[in-house]
């Protein structure tokens, strides 16, 4: 006679189990998916092309409002940024209306009428605000004033300064800088005879730039 060969019952339990766990995943098309890890903005970047325009005021000595040499100054400038790090370096060119802004020479006055600049541009930036230092080669442009009997013309010469630009949203920023130019060896005649003078000149300015 001939013995049936039965499975063990642990056996059989185990795969019936089994395919009951199977069917139950697979008949259940919503299975949760992992929740996603927070992630922190990214941070504000500054590199990029800009232009805009400022406004502001001129002066010889202290910056005095009220004194009649001071000149109000308006003008444009356009750059270009470049970030590394927190570091910004970057370069821009302007140009300036200076108001008749006065200067004493011997024998009589100059007055400054335009300027244009080109400037390197190096800082730190803090997110949205960047602070930064400015250093290049200034043209002015001087008339002949009270005394004074010629037009010097455009003169060159040099300019530092240091600034701080806070950034908004759309790509808008505004900022607040202060320039010195120095302009060597600036040749005047008088009816006392000819002489020549360095013209030291302060602007302070604040101003907006769109970048893109």
């Amino acid at each position: 006679m001939r013995q049936r060969h039965k499975l063990p019952l642990w056996l059989g339990i185990t795969f019936l189990a089994t395919a009951g766990v199977q069917q139950a995943l697979a008949a259940d098309p919503y299975s949760p998916e992992p929740a996603s890890s927070y992630q922190d903005p990214p941070a504000f970047n500054w590199s990029g092309a800009y232009v805009g325009a400022h406004g502001g005021l001129g002066f010889t000595g202290s910056p005095n409002p009220f004194s009649d040499r001071n000149g109000v100054v308006f003008g444009a400038q356009a750059g270009y940024n470049m970030q590394v790090g927190p570091g910004i370096v970057g370069a821009e060119i302007e140009g300036s209306y200076l108001g008749d802004t006065e200067h004493k020479v011997s024998g009589g006055k100059l007055k400054e009428k335009w300027r244009g600049a080109i400037k390197a541009k190096a800082g730190l930036s803090f997110d949205q605000t960047l602070v930064y230092g400015t250093a290049g080669y200034a043209m002015t442009n001087y008339k002949k004033g009270g005394g004074v009997q010629n037009d010097v013309g455009f003169k060159g010469g040099y300019l530092v300064g240091a600034g701080v630009e806070q950034a908004f949203a759309g790509g808008l920023s505004a900022k607040i800088e202060y320039n010195y130019i120095t302009t060597p060896d600036v040749r005047t005649n008088t009816a006392f005879g000819s002489s020549e003078k360095d013209i030291n000149s302060h602007v302070i300015k604040a101003g907006v730039n769109m970048r893109f």
